[in-house]
């Protein structure tokens, strides 16, 4: 079965439906020419094609051809030139679109039986940017992907040698990362859904319009950048330390990373959500310096710094006059950032009536000066954060809730450091490689001092282990920080543990049943539930006598399984 080279349509403005070409005419795109006989031929096979969706006139195929000795071809791109032979586009056709400078060239295989669709698809590829391979069978596709290296695949589904769903099966089992695009004359539902379901990220279906194939090619290589930069980024973020960066490898961060690789590329807003010295604004400044507008300013405001009416002329801005002491107008920060990102650091403090303008402002994307009559637009990002719970003063009143929806396109909440002790000792020898070099000497950390800088709660969060290691290093009377060289909290904490292990070993609980040796922790649950019984299930009047706080012990029993003790004590 022979299948026809060319497809001549004319794609003048204004027609309405799509007529083959009365005689070997040039070629407007090209400057070629049609043979007669492919006209013909052409004229007695294919009815004459009614315009797409978008209005561009394309033909159509699947009709017997006794011309060809069977069936026509499975696809038609018309429109497009003579493709076969050595005709190639010198320039983009009008309306194709192209890919953004800057970014990596992808490797597109075309796996087709078709070989003018094969070819009219290779072309078009290398005109948006794409590097094209092709191949006529599943054998042929099998052999390019084990020589080259293949980042998107355009697959047709009815191939020789074998189905085009099988391949797509052993692409996404080998190459999980190669994005898949399949195409299809016969299209059902079930071949669309069992195909989605093996992982193609797109569906043609043959025949197709030219701009459906292009936006096809543009979505699938926008998404296949965007997950490249987003690993690229993930693994930067978790190897790279110092400043600018986020420093951790627990599975907690690890989910930090996954989340800020992905909200870096957008624009919309983050709510960063964490416990005081957590390092939120850290995360706030990662996510602008790897993002596309790293070059812009980034401007962190204080919303619980400033005074209510500071706040308003500090985001907003003012003119001349406004009120006294306005002896110029003073531009807001959220103009003043020009597309780059205002960190809007504990947002919780915000009073209400300023909520409902910074509202609107991110509605509208403009923003009105104290005392101007005229709107100035905005174009800045705008990230939030706040250790509160913004849900419980929504609840209260305290916070707008149509503020907090709008704020909250994306939360990213940042773990505690008792959460992710695993990375206590990395962030501390982060921080003592800084104190290092700031004071031209060596310093290592004892063993002891690291076990127990790992034991500690660290309610102040990273904030308050870098103020402990830099304190370690003024007190330190030699190149190794101690246990003595701590703060003092640090000390108390070994201290209470020290007591708690000898109450322990008093009680004569030093000992298992079989006459083993009991760890520390479980000494101390054995001293925590031991004065909880004694005093009938008070825990506040438990924690006193204890010497921890009252979290400290409700998270405990929580560790314990125990956070419902006062109900079986009852019974």
């Amino acid at each position: 079965m022979m299948t026809p080279e060319f497809y001549p349509f004319s794609n003048s403005a204004g027609s309405g439906t799509a007529k083959p070409t009365a005689s070997p005419a040039a070629s407007p795109s090209t400057g070629g020419a049609y043979p007669a006989a492919h006209q013909a031929a052409y004229q007695g096979a294919y009815p004459a094609a009614q315009p797409d969706r978008s209005g561009r006139e394309f033909g159509r195929g699947g009709t017997a051809s006794p011309a060809f000795g069977g069936s026509g071809p499975s696809g038609v791109l018309v429109g497009v030139p003579e493709l076969a032979g050595a005709v190639r586009f010198e320039r983009l056709p009008e309306g194709l679109p192209a890919l953004p400078q800057g970014l990596p060239a992808l490797r597109i295989l075309v796996v087709d039986d078709d070989g003018p669709v094969r070819k009219a698809c290779c072309e078009i590829a290398a005109g948006m940017g794409l590097t094209p391979l092709s191949a006529g069978s599943v054998p042929e596709a099998r052999a390019v992907l084990k020589q080259q290296r293949v980042d998107l695949l355009l697959l047709d589904l009815k191939l020789p040698g074998g189905g085009g769903l099988q391949l797509l099966q052993e692409v996404k089992a080998q190459h999980p990362e190669i994005g898949v695009v399949v195409m299809t004359a016969f299209a059902t539902v079930p071949s669309a859904v069992e195909a989605m379901r093996i992982g193609a990220g797109d569906y043609l279906t043959k025949p197709f319009a030219l701009e459906e194939l292009t936006t096809v090619l543009d979505r699938s290589s926008r998404r296949l950048h965007f997950d490249l930069e987003s690993r690229r980024l993930r693994e930067r973020l978790r190897t790279q330390q110092g400043m600018g960066t986020l420093i951790g490898r627990s599975p907690e961060m690890e989910r930090v990373y996954r989340i800020l690789s992905k909200v870096a590329f957008s624009t919309h807003p983050v709510l960063i959500l964490g416990e005081s010295g957590t390092g939120k604004e850290l995360v706030a400044r990662s996510i602008h310096v790897n993002g596309p507008n790293a070059a812009k300013p980034f401007i962190p405001v204080d919303c619980g710094s400033l005074v209510p009416t500071l706040i308003e002329s500090e985001l907003f801005g003012y003119v001349k006059g406004a009120f006294t002491g306005a002896n110029r107008t003073k531009e807001g920060l959220l103009s003043a950032a020009d597309g780059g990102t205002v960190f809007l650091d504990e947002i919780g403090e915000l009073p209400l009536d300023l909520q409902a303008k910074l509202l609107r402002a991110l509605q509208e994307k403009e923003v009105r000066p104290v005392g101007a009559t005229h709107a100035v637009p905005i174009s800045a990002r705008v990230l939030a954060a706040t250790n509160r719970d913004l849900i419980a003063m929504v609840a209260q009143g305290r916070f707008r809730k149509d503020l907090y929806f709008r704020l909250n396109v994306v939360s990213l909440k940042i773990p505690p450091l008792r959460e992710r002790r695993e990375d206590i000792a990395v962030l501390a020898a982060h921080f003592l490689e800084r104190m290092q070099r700031e004071r031209g000497m060596s310093l290592t950390f004892s063993e002891d001092s690291i076990r127990l800088m790992t034991e500690y709660d660290w309610p102040g969060n990273v904030r308050e282990l870098e103020n402990a290691i830099e304190r370690a290093c003024a007190l330190s009377s030699g190149p190794v920080l101690h246990m003595a060289d701590l703060p003092t909290q640090l000390q108390d904490f070994r201290n209470h543990r020290a007591d708690l292990s000898a109450a322990a070993l008093e009680a004569g609980s030093a000992t298992g049943p079989g006459g083993g040796i009991v760890s520390i922790a479980d000494m101390e649950k054995h001293a925590i539930l031991g004065t909880i019984r004694q005093l009938k299930g008070d825990k506040l009047m438990a924690a006193k006598l204890l010497g921890i706080g009252k979290t400290t012990l409700y998270r405990k029993l929580k560790e314990y399984g125990l956070a419902d003790l006062e109900e079986s004590m009852a019974d």
